[in-house]
């Protein structure tokens, strides 16, 4: 995808990975996932490369911090867009499984796999998978709060993510080791949950015993997350 501008960008309190996405020749573009607390950077960023942002992308409600999505959206006009399952207020798109989402010429294809909460939603590319935490490197994201289920995680996965090819380049929303990118093919073989042959009941026990600690933000950021990141006036 030589045509494509690309942007990786990380936010170091939640380890949040954003991506921003754009058609070179026509330069309308995505953001997926951006963070609140780095919306001065990438609206710069935007700027700079010339962007025009046609939407704001989530792939969940996310628990752990406040989305940057409205700011972001009031700044450039771009549409909001989230799975229609997270009924959230302000959202201009409500994204189900199987919609395309168009900038340019790329083509965004939306799959829903919930499980990490009930509104995950991965966004495929030609070659790249945007998994939000439904799939992370060598893990994946917990089930134990906003309706997730370990039983449904590890079943959109097996049939949604892992039957793509296996040179599918995986780009998760979160990564703590210092990775940043990688395969269907490598985490069908090296995911220490959901790979190498892990059956669904090991899957289910291995979540049932993780014993997590709640996100320190999860007050604040699930309500204004439901909001789009919008503060109560």
């Amino acid at each position: 995808m030589n045509n494509l501008i690309f942007q990786q960008l990380y936010e170091k309190e939640s380890s949040t990975f954003s991506y921003l996405l754009a058609d070179a020749d026509s330069l309308e573009g995505v953001i997926i996932d951006p963070v609140l607390e780095t919306v001065d950077r990438d609206l710069k960023l935007i700027e700079e490369l010339g962007i025009k942002l046609l939407f704001v992308l989530e792939t969940h409600v996310h628990a752990d911090h406040i989305t940057g999505a409205a700011k972001i959206s009031d700044a450039t006009g771009a549409k909001i867009g989230l799975s229609k399952t997270a009924e959230a207020k302000g959202a201009h798109l409500l994204v189900q499984d199987g919609d395309e989402i168009k900038f340019g010429r790329q083509r965004l294809r939306a799959i829903a796999t919930p499980g990490h909460t009930d509104s995950c939603m991965c966004y495929l590319l030609g070659d790249r998978l945007f998994t939000g935490d439904t799939l992370t490197i060598r893990g994946n994201g917990r089930t134990d709060f906003q309706q997730g289920s370990a039983v449904s995680l590890y079943k959109n996965i097996h049939e949604k993510l892992f039957t793509l090819p296996d040179d599918t380049r995986v780009f998760p929303a979160h990564d703590y080791k210092g990775f940043t990118s990688s395969t269907i093919g490598a985490e069908k073989k090296f995911n220490i949950r959901l790979g190498g042959g892990r059956t669904l009941k090991e899957f289910v026990q291995i979540m049932s015993e993780l014993k997590l600690a709640q996100p320190q933000k999860i007050e604040i950021a699930v309500p204004a997350n439901l909001k789009c990141g919008r503060s109560s006036n």
